[in-house]
């Protein structure tokens, strides 16, 4: 395997590609306990058109989180048990652009890594479990349906994007799974679930060739070629709806704002850009900013807001969020901080404390064996290498940041999601 020292880091990261095209990335941690591996494709719940070996296919959507559920099935076997007979936790998620597989342990790490290869190499669906889960998922979207926070989510994104799939709820609909059948999972595994569209990534106190030895054993041989995601008709570059506004059963007026960023092509320069992004949220309205002390002194959010810069999947946003008592001035001040920093720059001894602050935020989650996996992975999909943050850091300059404040933050880019209390829109009326 090939080994890359970060002397910055004091980090070695052991890669190499398999034959079947599957990338695996260890990071030794000599003398740790913990050990934690991640199985990754790249596919998620924005792959829902997609063209491989000069086909065209349209899935419904909710098809990548619908296979994750069903994929801790086995036949005669309970993969959730056997994890647990060899003391390992798994788990796993899907998002708008991967689905991710994993499990932590202490011991029995080589037969629980085997365990997560094999099952999720291992379709098996029947139309009995399918049906069956059917259900299960339709409460899971009903349930975020009644959740003001995801309401106030899928609302900003269906206001910033005009065509991109990232419209959709990652669960899909209640309508939407109507459509999903064994044959739909099949079919989407054998396009997403081979190992050329897939990263195996461990961390902890293993043997790097053992790992890629093991993968290599158990996962099929031959290189398959890799699907090509649509996302639709090119993006208008403003956003589709400038407001939208609901009210459901909440104590407080919650809000989500965002503003919609040209999406950075994957490479090097993708790294790049998402840390000019995070710098300039953080700038802007970031809790050193002197807007978000200004507006928690004024009374306009509360503990509960936060941002920040959300790359990936074909899409770029800076974003924040949370209760507010106006959020359409909260907008407004937002906007009018933006302008002033793009015409008068922005405050070198705050640009160089941020830097620090987000440089140290970033060497200390190295600490945190799940984060460091999960970032490696989401990176090198991205075809970046995360472990290049320092350097990053040290090359970005003050005016990049204006120069993105100014560029992205604007009114025509801008969308905001509202929910309120149920009846509050009449008495304001």
């Amino acid at each position: 395997m090939k080994k890359t020292y970060y002397p910055r880091l004091d980090e070695t990261l052991c890669s190499t590609v398999l034959p079947n095209g599957l990338t695996v990335l260890v990071l030794p941690k000599p003398g740790f306990t913990r050990k934690i591996a991640y199985f990754v494709t790249n596919y998620g719940s924005v792959h829902t058109a997609f063209t491989m070996d000069g086909k065209h296919y349209t899935t419904p959507a909710g098809v990548a989180h619908y296979l994750e559920h069903k994929m801790f099935d086995l036949p005669g076997r309970d993969v959730t048990e056997e994890f647990a007979a060899l003391g390992a936790s798994p788990n796993a998620f899907t998002s708008y652009g991967m689905t991710a597989y994993y499990f932590s342990c202490t011991d029995n790490f080589t037969p629980a890594l085997r365990l997560l290869l094999e099952f999720v190499s291992t379709p098996y669906f029947t139309e009995e479990s399918v049906e069956k889960e059917r259900g299960i998922i339709a409460q899971e979207i009903l349930m975020y349906a009644d959740s003001a926070d995801s309401v106030v989510v899928e609302e900003m994104n269906r206001g910033l994007y005009a065509h991109h799939p990232v419209r959709v709820p990652i669960a899909g609909t209640v309508e939407s799974i109507q459509d999903i059948t064994p044959q739909t999972l099949y079919d989407c595994h054998r396009a997403f679930y081979h190992p050329a569209n897939m990263v195996l990534c461990v961390v902890g106190d293993v043997d790097p060739g053992e790992v890629a030895a093991i993968a290599e054993e158990l996962l099929p041989r031959e290189r398959h070629s890799v699907a090509v995601p649509d996302y639709g008709p090119a993006e208008p570059e403003n956003a589709v709806t400038a407001v939208s506004r609901q009210e459901m059963d909440v104590a407080m007026t919650t809000f989500q704002l965002a503003f919609k960023c040209p999406a950075p092509p994957t490479g090097p320069e993708f790294a790049r850009q998402e840390l000019v992004a995070a710098l300039a949220a953080e700038m802007l309205f970031g809790q050193s900013s002197q807007l978000y002390q200004w507006l928690y002194e004024d009374g306009f959010i509360d503990s509960s807001f936060g941002g920040g810069e959300e790359f990936g999947a074909g899409t770029a946003i800076l974003t924040c969020g949370g209760d507010s008592r106006d959020p359409e001035e909260v907008r407004n001040c937002i906007l009018n901080e933006a302008k002033y920093l793009a015409e008068n720059g922005l405050d070198q001894a705050a640009f160089d404390r941020v830097k620090r602050s987000f440089l140290g935020i970033r060497f200390k989650n190295l600490t945190s064996f799940d984060g460091t996996c999960f970032r490696l992975v989401a990176y090198h999909m991205e075809g970046c290498d995360f472990f290049d943050f320092p350097k990053l850091f040290e090359s970005v300059t003050i005016d990049e940041v204006r120069q993105y404040i100014a560029d992205n933050v604007r009114p025509e880019t801008c969308s905001l999601a509202i929910v309120d209390p149920r009846g509050k829109l009449k008495v304001d009326n």
